[in-house]
């Protein structure tokens, strides 16, 4: 199984997904580390993503997660799907899979992004994130809206087991 951590940057995705995968004692992977080096240079330089420039970043993620089901094994990834298309190609065809969605205002996570150093992502690409940004519908099997409020990853992770019907290890 493959439980995808999902939401804009700042959410927390990597964070709770640390969290679940620890618990859970899977593999975890961040969706950051399948960006090709021209993606990641656009990032630095502040200039959002295009569609095309996602392309093969998902194309790479989709291959690591049919290497992971084919090998029986089960990991967290932690990975932005900003857009039902994204979710529907992550999750399309791989029953084995599902996702959470992490919910944040766009003021607690302007918050975060200011406070976080070191990271690729500046706070102004942060209005690309949510220009960008196709909030789940319900239509949407195997995606779990998340509200994040004050908990901490520690209590979010617990909950996301629970709701989700998990074993933690």
């Amino acid at each position: 199984m493959i439980l995808v951590v999902a939401g804009v940057a700042g959410s927390g995705k990597t964070t709770v997904g640390q969290q679940l995968a620890r618990r859970l004692r899977w593999s975890f992977a961040d969706g950051d580390s399948f960006h090709p080096a021209t993606n990641i240079a656009k990032m630095r330089a502040g200039l959002p993503l295009t569609d095309a420039d996602r392309k093969p970043w998902l194309a790479a993620i989709t291959s690591w997660m049919d290497d992971i089901i084919a090998s029986g094994q089960s990991a967290v990834l932690a990975c932005s799907a900003l857009k039902r298309s994204y979710r529907d190609e992550l999750l399309g065809g791989r029953g084995a899979a599902l996702m959470v969605f992490l919910m944040i205002s766009q003021e607690q996570d302007e918050n975060r992004v200011l406070l976080r150093s070191g990271h690729f992502f500046a706070e102004p690409l942060l209005a690309s994130q949510y220009a960008a940004l196709e909030p789940p519908e319900p239509a949407e099997h195997r995606v779990y809206p998340v509200r994040i409020g004050d908990q901490r990853p520690d209590q979010l992770a617990a909950d996301i087991i629970a709701r989700l019907g998990l074993t933690a290890a």
